[in-house]
């Protein structure tokens, strides 16, 4: 694993892709869904095994060893157990059938699951942030803690950052941005777990009041990176739009449409990580109410075959006419 410098790791946490846009590949081409329900399954069952672990090891070395900083990162990847539950569910209920009463499908019990998980880092943060503060009011109470917590929390490290890079390479891979969220959780573990055991470290050295100072600073993390999340998440429920380049990407495909002689209007906003969209194409004045229906057809079926659009909704215009759509700016009158 490539080594990463203190800076270099909380420059990452601090500048996290919550607000995630996928890079241009192949027209931004749908995952099919099977394929992307077993591959976040696989990657949550996998992160879910190894918070298990790290979290029963870290919270006991810690009270063993008496590191408050140590507990706090346990507490920490105890959360993401609840993170990992949290992408579970949300994935299985993603996946119903659209219904009378969501007509769209269920897409969007991702992006409130994103919510929580920000709304329980917030928590965790704030929680951690009250502790660590105690302690430092009072340094009198913290001991020591030993070389075996120090252990554990480059263990920790270890285990995260790789654990990280798993989940991360699936979720872009599957375009899933809860996954992909879920996986920036990991590496704030792994951020902690490197400023904890730093602390630990100068605790050893004769300094302990550097092991509850790590935890503050661990609770500061963890509280930014939920508002963060939620934040995103809520403006994704607030119907967010795709960034120019999936939209200019879209507005070329429609433009491709043999008949599409212009396009105007074209919005999209998010359906969990799916869009729908809508846009004004103009054909032929000339043409039929059914040759110009059959164009609007065709750019539908082909933005919904190459891009992650639920629904393009189309409305035809003539071309080279007045456009009616807008209203008109009333003519100025003469003094």
């Amino acid at each position: 694993m490539r080594m990463i410098s203190v800076p270099t790791m909380l420059d990452m946490i601090r500048n996290n892709p919550t607000d995630l846009h996928w890079p241009d590949d192949e027209e931004h081409s749908p995952v099919a869904p099977e394929v992307r329900r077993r591959a976040i399954a696989r990657s949550t069952w996998t992160s879910v095994a190894v918070n298990l672990v790290l979290s029963a090891a870290q919270i006991a070395i810690g009270l063993a060893t008496r590191s408050q900083a140590l507990v706090a990162d346990g507490i920490h990847t105890l959360s993401d157990l609840f993170a990992d539950a949290i992408v579970l569910v949300a994935t299985r209920l993603a996946r119903k059938e659209a219904d009378a009463d969501h007509p769209y499908g269920h897409h969007r019990y991702e992006t409130a699951a994103s919510f929580a998980l920000g709304a329980i880092l917030v928590a965790v943060g704030g929680g951690m942030l009250w502790s660590a503060g105690q302690k430092v009011i009072a340094p009198e109470t913290v001991p020591p803690p030993s070389v075996i917590a120090l252990a554990a929390a480059v263990g920790t490290l270890i285990a995260k950052e790789l654990l990280f890079r798993f989940m991360l390479a699936i979720g872009k891979r599957v375009k899933s941005t809860l996954l992909v969220a879920n996986a920036w959780h990991a590496r704030s573990d792994a951020a902690s777990s490197l400023v904890v055991a730093l602390a630990i470290a100068g605790s050893l050295a004769g300094y302990p009041i550097l092991d509850p100072i790590a935890a503050l600073i661990v609770g500061l993390m963890v509280l930014r990176m939920g508002a963060r999340f939620a934040w995103n998440a809520l403006e994704d429920l607030m119907d967010r739009g795709a960034n120019e380049t999936e939209t200019e990407a879209i507005r070329k495909t429609v433009e491709g449409t043999p008949g599409v002689r212009s396009v105007h209007d074209l919005r999209t906003r998010k359906m969990g990580d799916m869009l729908i969209a809508d846009v004004h194409i103009e054909v032929d004045a000339d043409l039929t109410v059914e040759a110009g229906h059959d164009i609007a057809v065709e750019a539908r079926r082909r933005v919904m075959e190459r891009h992650r659009v639920l629904n393009l909704l189309t409305h035809v215009d003539p071309w080279r006419r007045p456009d009616r759509d807008h209203p008109q700016p009333a003519p100025r009158e003469s003094i």
